[in-house]
């Protein structure tokens, strides 16, 4: 069964050995945040060979990124109007 964990980006540097180690031995993928927002995933080769052969498990990736995707917003959008003459 694939674990999925959060870890600071510090964290992850720090420990990217032990990282390493449980992606490969473990099947576990991690979500790498930068000041609480999710960056980067890491996971195995074998890990994602099988979310590119398997629908299912790509729709949970999709879904999954989906959720955790942060959207950059600075300012407004400004919308012309029509109307206006």
């Amino acid at each position: 069964m694939t674990k999925t964990k959060t870890i600071p980006s510090t964290d992850a540097q720090n420990n990217f050995g032990q990282i390493l180690n449980d992606v490969v031995q473990n099947n576990t993928r991690y979500i790498i945040k930068r000041r609480t927002i999710p960056l980067a995933i890491v996971l195995s080769l074998g890990d994602f060979e099988q979310i590119m052969t398997n629908q299912d498990e790509r729709q949970k990736m999709t879904h999954m990124v989906k959720e955790l995707g942060y959207v950059y917003s600075l300012g407004e959008t400004i919308h012309a109007n029509a109307d206006k003459d």
